[in-house]
């Protein structure tokens, strides 16, 4: 396995910064979206931003990625590339999987939009899944382990009868985009690697309404629900601390 890089005070500090410009995107793009845009509407606004703010888009190019953003909509898990075809209609929910590039370190989040009035099962499945984020980032503390989120979110989400997805995982981050080590929405209470003061990684439910298998679109990055049912995407970078988790990609209270 991978080595897990500890994170210095200073270079928290960089990757607060950093999250920080990936919320205050995340929350325009919320505040912006609207029946009739196109997913690529939503990635021209956010690279702009980006840019403004002095960082770099994180997935633009990244393994080939053309997109600065990942936008999935409704059946859609993650991965969905943005296009002047996909037009979003109200009663649509849009994942939004988002990263920047400060001084050499990467933030990343992600937060599910609603597009107007979205029914109410759509509304139940975006709340469970951000309720199974916070239970996770709860359990990310010094001498817990890996098992501990990933128990946490599984059993928030599992017993209100949803789907957590296996193939997809959180991760470690820093100087890269992906670092060890890997955070799974499921496990086991105890299992796993013990989390240290110093690591900051990014816990991300992917909820969805049915089943939890997926499936690959032949465009080779979009991911969907087996059984076409939608889906819900959350995500936030989380600096671990002797004082408890710090979420680093959310905006102050003031704000």
């Amino acid at each position: 396995m991978a080595a897990i890089e500890l994170k210095t005070r200073e270079e928290i500090r960089t990757m607060r910064s950093a999250g920080r410009v990936v919320a205050e995107v995340l929350a325009r793009l919320a505040e912006t979206i609207q029946p009739g845009m196109s997913t690529l509407d939503l990635d021209r606004m956010a690279e702009e931003w980006t840019r403004k703010a002095g960082c770099k888009p994180a997935f633009k190019g990244y393994q080939g990625f053309p997109g600065t953003l990942c936008t999935s909509v409704n059946e859609e898990v993650v991965h969905g590339i943005p296009s002047s075809k996909r037009r979003i209609e109200a009663g649509d929910i849009v994942s939004v999987d988002f990263g920047v590039i400060l001084d050499g370190f990467y933030s990343d989040s992600a937060t599910t939009l609603s597009v107007g009035e979205i029914d109410d099962s759509l509304k139940q499945l975006m709340d469970t899944t951000r309720e199974g984020l916070l239970k996770g980032i709860e359990q990310a503390r010094a001498g817990n382990r890996i098992g501990d989120i990933g128990f946490a979110v599984q059993t928030h989400c599992e017993a209100r009868g949803y789907g957590v997805v296996r193939d997809f995982v959180g991760h470690g981050i820093g100087r890269n985009l992906h670092e060890a080590p890997q955070i799974p929405n499921y496990g086991k209470p105890g299992g796993g690697v013990r989390l240290r003061a110093g690591m900051v990684v990014c816990i991300e439910p992917m909820i969805n309404m049915g089943t939890w298998e997926v499936r690959k679109l032949d465009d080779g990055w979009t991911i969907v629900t087996a059984d076409g049912k939608p889906s819900a995407h959350y995500e936030h970078c989380i600096a671990i601390t002797e004082e408890g988790p710090e979420i680093l990609t959310q905006l102050p209270k003031a704000a």
